[in-house]
């Protein structure tokens, strides 16, 4: 069976999504749905995309219209929840949705709801997880290869030049708390980009939090610099020989060129376990000159009083986007479970949304 794929949105970030439909013999992409018509037809241009894809201005008349398989919606946040609701009355089998799943965990409720009694298969899009390097870091921590985890600590590095030129009209709903979501003046740092790192503190640790606190900035308007930290659940199945802490770090370099083939930031991930520390280096600007370095090379690992580096992977941020799509893919042929089920999402918000009302109050909070 082929799956027919639509997608909702046609923005930057449709250049990476797109790129795990290209040439796979178990999708076709049959339609492309943007308010401007001309930036979709730009991306059938762009990607070599069949010439008799259909292009429609309104994501409704093309769930209508078209008989869809999946539908990837790639739209601002305050629409996430409106698009799966009516992909799923629509009776959609599949709907990827972009980061963060919605804005409030009322309206994770309703996707989810909404996804049941359709039958339909809500995902969650997350990409980092499937990064090789970092897929190959969470095996050997799940192999007890680094021992047992005490301390997390992920920095976000967000750099001014060196990757992809973004139009502003990219960024300008971001710049609306209505759009973005989050804190009362809106949290385009926390509830979009930060996403990936709260789910991959709570991914790499495997344990539900216990409580969270975080302090932002103000610069320029947005939420950063911005620090997050939290403490892990006492675990009583599964005792571990130091309490859990995690702590997230948004940095802003105005004056910094990280050279990135995409956005102009990384990240690194630094992790204390019983019996060795672990660095994961680099994530979106993966593949540039930092990765051919030994002190930077993509796994590094100080053990028994030796280093060792892990080197071999396909260092190239698209990989993920890549790798993520083909498992959802997977999950549609009833092969898989989605890396981030709805249910999954909502506690990935809960943790986000945690830490931003944590920065509002100045005080712990603690999740549920």
């Amino acid at each position: 069976m082929t799956f027919k794929v639509g997608i909702i949105g046609t923005g930057v970030i449709f250049d990476l999504n797109v790129l795990g439909y290209l040439d796979n013999p178990d999708v076709e992409i049959t339609c492309l749905c943007n308010r401007t018509i001309e930036k979709a037809k730009d991306k059938i241009s762009k990607f070599k995309l069949n010439s008799s894809i259909q292009v429609y201005s309104d994501y409704k008349e093309m769930i209508d219209k078209e008989e869809l398989d999946i539908v990837e919606i790639l739209l601002p946040h305050n629409l996430h929840a409106e698009a799966t609701m009516y992909a799923a009355k629509k009776g959609i089998r599949g709907i990827s949705v972009q980061k963060p799943i919605a804005m409030t965990i009322e309206e994770c409720d309703q996707m989810i709801a909404a996804c049941e009694a359709s039958g339909s298969i809500l995902s969650i899009y997350e990409n980092f997880v499937f990064a090789p390097h970092i897929k190959k870091a969470k095996e050997l921590i799940d192999q007890d290869y680094i021992g047992d985890l005490s301390s997390i600590r992920i920095k976000t590095a967000m750099g001014a030049t060196g990757g992809w030129d973004i139009p502003e009209s990219a960024n300008k709903w971001r710049q609306d708390p209505k759009q973005v979501g989050g804190a009362e003046k809106g949290s385009p740092v926390l509830l979009d980009n930060g996403w990936h790192a709260f789910n991959l503190g709570w991914w790499l640790f495997g344990e539900p939090i216990e409580k969270v606190y975080a302090m932002t900035g103000k610069y320029k308007g947005i939420d950063a610099p911005a620090y997050v930290m939290w403490k892990c659940k006492a675990n009583k199945k599964k005792k571990h020989i130091i309490p859990q802490y995690g702590s997230l770090e948004f940095s802003l370099m105005p004056e910094m060129k990280i050279p990135s083939k995409y956005y102009p930031t990384d990240e690194f991930i630094e992790i204390v376990a019983s019996r060795a520390l672990m660095r994961i280096n680099q994530g979106t600007a993966i593949g540039n000159k930092m990765t051919e370095t030994e002190i930077f090379a993509p796994i590094v690992i100080l053990k028994d009083g030796k280093i060792e580096t892990f080197n071999d992977f396909e260092n190239d941020w698209k990989q993920s986007f890549i790798n993520a799509t083909h498992h959802f893919i997977e999950v549609m042929k009833g092969k898989a479970e989605p890396v981030l089920s709805g249910e999954d999402a909502k506690y990935v918000l809960q943790f986000n949304l945690a830490a931003i009302k944590a920065a509002e109050t100045g005080k712990e909070v603690y999740l549920n």
